[in-house]
């Protein structure tokens, strides 16, 4: 048999290839050998937690375009499950492998630890200061959201399980009008499409409420709901609007902008739609209620009225009570009328008897009988006053004569007195040449100097 050429070469090649799982193992034996125990530090983005308790997610490097994914299995998860969060920068100690089922490289992380805040959230916590230092996170500012909403206005995907379960909801508790502004939730181009939405939204009469709304998904999926062109245009909504944006883990900057936050879709149209059987059970119950109430308080006011009556009687017996009462008040206050007539009947005579005391003539003809009696005592002691001054006044002048100089000059003498009218004492008071008087007993001379003592003869 003729055997081509090339024939047994190429069939050794075939019985040397390895199989898929074969190149797995070695690749994964290679990578773990080069990897093993290595620090890698990048970004997290796409964090999810399954069931099973392990944690997915993509390691990204923050300065070239690189990344890898990675997880962390249920017991080294526990650990480092606090560190582990949506944007955060990490340092992460694992090593790279091989997932055979599907061919993927992936790193196994072992540890982890925080190696400081990633660049996504580094901007949205810029981005959320701003906003909050606006106030547009003031609960001042919310407007409260009508919960019984007749039309309801929904932006989301038209594609997506978010308008559903809001139909769903919706129309279980009450008939709503709900009008879908189909948007895109995701991607680049998300946020345009979100605003163009709520501004057709707003253009509606009679819309109610708008709820802003997608389902859940990593950091990056949601970030069109952190657009500051998106938070703002929510802000200035001039329709209450509830964001529905994720699940009850997940809150973005819509979130806390907006009038309320709800945890899902589901819950926001349980805000605004009323439970129309709850609302039909309540109203019946409060109706049952109402009855009883008034039937009590018919049956209460019944028994106040027989008591009432009981005790007011007959109303022409109390009429009459009433009249004997007012006539034996008349007959109390004529009485008194009386008594107090003759109290001030004696008072009036007493009164008049003082005032004929006091009368003018009577007066007038007392005090005259008393000026007549003070009339002679003033004379007598006028009297024996005078004789007791005369008789002071004689021996007061008898001493006094003892003393006058006069009584001097009636014994022979005489008083010299100088040209300055004072009394000479010494004869060198006066000059030859001054004119002196000389006063006697019985008139004065003048006479002139001719000499004084002090001059020679």
């Amino acid at each position: 048999m003729a055997v081509l050429p090339g024939f047994s070469s190429s069939s050794s090649s075939e019985a040397a290839a390895l199989s898929v799982a074969e190149l797995d193992r070695r690749l994964r034996t290679a990578v773990e050998g080069v990897s093993l125990g290595v620090w890698v530090q990048g970004e997290v983005r796409g964090l999810k937690v399954a069931t099973s308790g392990h944690v997915y997610f993509t390691l990204k490097d923050e300065q070239q375009d690189a990344m890898i994914e990675a997880v962390a299995y249920r017991d080294d998860a526990l650990r480092a499950r606090r560190v582990l969060t949506e944007g955060a920068r990490v340092l992460v100690r694992g090593k790279a492998t091989v997932w055979a089922p599907r061919g993927r490289l992936q790193l196994v992380v072992e540890a982890a630890r925080p190696a400081g805040r990633g660049a996504l959230l580094e901007a949205l916590e810029r981005l959320k200061e701003k906003l909050r230092a606006e106030g547009l996170f003031e609960p001042a500012r919310k407007r409260p959201v009508p919960p019984d909403a007749r039309c309801i206005g929904v932006v989301t995907s038209a594609s997506g399980a978010v308008i559903h379960d809001i139909i769903r909801v919706a129309f279980r508790r009450g008939a709503p009008s709900i009008l879908l502004a189909p948007a895109q939730v995701q991607g680049d181009d998300a946020p345009r499409s979100i605003m163009a939405a709520l501004v057709k939204l707003q253009r509606v009469r009679g819309l109610d409420v708008i709820i802003v709304g997608r389902g859940g998904g990593s950091m990056e999926d949601l970030m069109p709901f952190n657009d500051e062109r998106v938070v703002r245009c929510v802000a200035a909504c001039p329709i209450p609007t509830v964001s529905a944006v994720g699940h009850e883990v997940d809150v973005t900057l819509t979130d806390l902008v907006a009038d309320a936050r709800a945890a899902t879709p589901s819950q926001a149209a349980e805000m605004v739609v009323a439970d129309r059987q709850q609302n039909e059970r309540s109203l019946a119950h409060l109706r049952a209620r109402l009855h009883r109430a008034m039937v009590a308080h018919v049956r209460e006011d019944r028994g106040v009225l027989r008591e009432l009556q009981r005790r007011l009687g007959d109303p022409r017996r109390a009429i009459d009570e009433r009249q004997q009462r007012l006539d034996d008040l008349v007959q109390r206050a004529q009485g008194a009328m009386q008594a107090m007539q003759a109290e001030r009947r004696v008072t009036l005579d007493r009164l008049e008897r003082r005032l004929v005391a006091r009368h003018p003539r009577v007066v007038l003809t007392r005090t005259r009988a008393q000026l007549d009696s003070l009339r002679w005592r003033a004379a007598g002691a006028m009297r024996a006053a005078l004789r007791a001054r005369r008789a002071d006044l004689s021996e007061k002048g008898t001493q006094l004569e003892a003393l006058s100089p006069l009584a001097v000059l009636a014994r022979g003498y005489a008083i010299a007195v100088g040209p300055d009218g004072r009394a000479l004492l010494d004869a060198s008071q006066v000059e030859a040449g001054d004119t002196i008087e000389v006063r006697l007993r019985h008139g004065q001379l003048s006479a002139g100097v001719l000499r004084s003592s002090g001059e020679e003869s």
